[in-house]
């Protein structure tokens, strides 16, 4: 079975630390975790494909820019005869406090560029969701939403960072292998 596992973000050295692109963090960590070969230029994005957890495993991060990733994950699916239920997107929440991990299935877009782009594609917002919150600007934030989302992280979350994106592979890991369901279980279950 294949498995299409998408990491967003936005190209360029420019805003690769930034919390808009922990989708594309939590990608290239999933590819190390599973030893998967490194990318390839592909469908306006990079590519990594292998064996993996009993599927073959295709990763993907969108070039395409954060609000055009639908159009490298539409062809991708195309290509690849992947259903939308076994697309795994990999992304930032603002939705979430700072840190959480949660994995969805389906839903709207909550104002994400990248998912909103991938549902207008592929006209279907029925993909699993690894979910990495990053949490609102805090109190006095100068700027829009969009700059803090572009912004980087401050020195206590730079250090929580590696743990968050474990988490996140983690997740990703407990989708392929055990189902979204499962995985939501597991995941999302509050710890008491």
């Amino acid at each position: 079975m294949l498995r299409l596992v998408v990491g967003l973000g936005n190209p360029g050295s420019r805003y690769a630390s930034s919390r808009h692109n922990v989708g594309f963090m939590a990608l290239d960590a999933l590819r190390a975790d599973l030893g998967l070969p490194d990318y390839k230029e592909k469908f306006s994005g990079v590519l990594s494909r292998g064996e993996a957890l009993g599927h073959t495993v295709v990763l993907l991060e969108p070039m395409t820019f954060m609000n055009l990733s639908g159009s490298s994950v539409q062809p991708a699916m195309a290509f690849l005869k992947v259903p939308i239920e076994d697309v795994v997107v990999l992304h930032d929440e603002l939705d979430l406090p700072f840190g959480d991990v949660r994995v969805k299935v389906g839903g709207g877009h909550a104002g994400h560029n990248g998912l909103r782009s991938i549902i207008e594609r592929t006209s279907s917002p029925d993909f699993v969701r690894v979910r990495i919150g990053i949490g609102r600007p805090p109190p006095g934030f100068q700027g829009a939403v969009a700059d803090y989302v572009l912004s980087g992280f401050d020195p206590a979350e730079k250090a929580e960072l590696p743990d968050i994106v474990s988490r996140a592979v983690s997740a990703a890991k407990e989708v392929l292998s055990s189902g979204a369901q499962a995985a939501m279980n597991q995941v999302n279950a509050r710890p008491k």
